[in-house]
């Protein structure tokens, strides 16, 4: 691979930056250092306030905000963004979202306003409902009323997409570090088995804050996003097959569109934020195998499966089984995850994927639950309960499930089964809730799934 500068589209207007620049500088450091764009703003430099919202131009003309401090400079080469110094009205004075927010008093100290207007723009275009757009930018000093209304009153101005540079995929360098691109699933494997220190990186959600929080700087990356065949989505008769580095808002997409996979968009929605969502990825979550990654429970319930590509060729896992113990995996050296598979679920199925959290958006799970249920005859005929939160790693509740299989759907055998879920599971206790109040909120989710087909029947 040939080295070459960091190149994007800024505003509308190509970048070249010096050589030698940090290819995993984040973004928001570089706006506000060297390029002297000071509107964007750092509140919270763990992607949870949105002060630094910016803007992806996608050439379908999509807009995608994202968290400028979880975005490494390494992974916008190539792609055109926008900040908020990059609106103006036609006339050169200001732009209708950031008239919209001022006519409605949506505004006061002003340190937030920046990342609201970036996710205005955005939500102009892409639509959706406006508590959800706004999800991961907090307002501190305001009433968010003015806000939403402000918000229910965008139109799109119809704004093309600027174009990026002509960038291919290259070699990223800077003193002491190297930050690779590769274009094919064969180079990325064989990067991967000769640095098998470097950083993988997808959409960088979770390994941005080791650069934003601990101001770590590492030595090799590499990066996932033009490997084509870790990107796309396909929904089929049977499920859909999504590529590792596929972004979430992409599958959240694909769910919403399919009545069986609802439940599913539903948690989905409360992964992160929009701008999350617009960087992270499956892919990520599976590998970091965190006990309380959101997406694990629905995903075991359901019996996803992985492709896992080496330098031998291609394997197939079920996640289950992928997932080893505390932020543990089963891959093996020079491995990486190629794609996923998840199943639809089997029709007239019960499938459920809940969560709890300490507040309903952009917040960690405490506790996840999920479950596909199939009924014949008025008994479950097999289940399928899957849990995150309450062990080392996300996995199925064998006794709970076996409590079910045979019973018929009634509030007794689920509250038989609850409570063997209670007795199975040896959670921890941390800042998010303790051992005794995970064991219950686990069992009583349970609960409620019944109770909520009870009223819907």
């Amino acid at each position: 691979m040939t080295a070459g500068p960091i190149a994007f589209t800024l505003n509308g207007t190509p970048r070249t930056l010096p050589p030698g620049t940090s290819p995993t500088m984040t973004l928001l450091d570089w706006l506000r250092g060297p390029a002297g764009l000071t509107g964007t703003k750092e509140g919270c430099a763990e992607g949870d306030c949105g002060a630094c919202t910016v803007v992806i131009e996608e050439a379908d003309g999509a807009r995608v905000p994202v968290n400028a401090c979880l975005t490494l400079l390494g992974q916008v080469h190539g792609r055109s963004l926008r900040s908020v110094e990059g609106l103006r009205g036609r006339d050169g004075g200001p732009h209708p979202v950031q008239s919209a927010l001022a006519e409605a008093d949506a505004t006061q100290c002003g340190f937030c306003t920046p990342g609201i207007v970036m996710t205005a723009w955005a939500h102009a275009r892409e639509g959706g409902d406006v508590h959800e757009a706004l999800a991961g930018n907090l307002c501190r000093c305001t009433g968010y009323r003015p806000i939403v209304e402000a918000f229910g009153a965008l139109r799109d101005d119809d704004t093309p997409p600027a174009a990026p540079p002509s960038a291919p995929p290259t070699r990223l360098e800077a003193p002491g570090q190297v930050f690779h691109r590769p274009a094919t699933l064969d180079a990325l494997v064989a990067l991967r088995a000769a640095h098998p220190d470097a950083w993988l990186l997808a959409g960088g959600t979770d390994l941005g804050l080791r650069v934003s929080e601990r101001r770590e700087v590492p030595a090799e990356v590499i990066c996932l996003s033009d490997v084509p065949e870790l990107r796309g989505l396909e929904p089929t008769a049977v499920g859909i097959r999504i590529g590792a580095a596929e972004s979430y808002r992409r599958l959240l997409d694909a769910c919403s569109a399919d009545l069986a996979f609802l439940p599913l968009a539903g948690l989905l929605r409360r992964l992160g934020s929009r701008q999350i969502r617009g960087m992270g990825t499956l892919g990520g979550n599976l590998g970091t195998a965190s006990p309380i990654g959101d997406a694990l429970p629905p995903l075991i319930a359901l019996g996803a499966t992985l492709r896992l590509a080496g330098l031998d060729g291609t394997r197939e896992m079920a996640v289950e089984d992928f997932l080893t113990g505390y932020r543990t995996n089963a891959l093996l050296p020079g491995e990486v995850i190629r794609d996923v598979f998840i199943p639809r679920p089997p029709e007239a199925a019960l499938f459920a994927a809940e969560k709890l959290s300490k507040r309903p958006d952009q917040d960690i799970s405490t506790v996840g639950l999920s479950a596909v249920i199939t009924m014949e005859g008025g008994r479950v005929a097999w289940a399928r309960i899957a849990l995150g939160g309450t062990g080392p790693r996300a996995a199925r509740c064998a006794p709970a499930e076996e409590a079910l299989t045979g019973q018929s759907w009634s509030r007794e055998a689920v509250e038989a089964a609850a409570s063997a879920l209670e007795a199975a599971i040896t959670p921890l206790s941390d800042w998010r809730g303790s051992a005794e109040y995970r064991r219950i909120a686990a069992g009583n989710l349970l609960r409620r799934l019944w109770h909520r087909q009870a009223e819907a029947a």
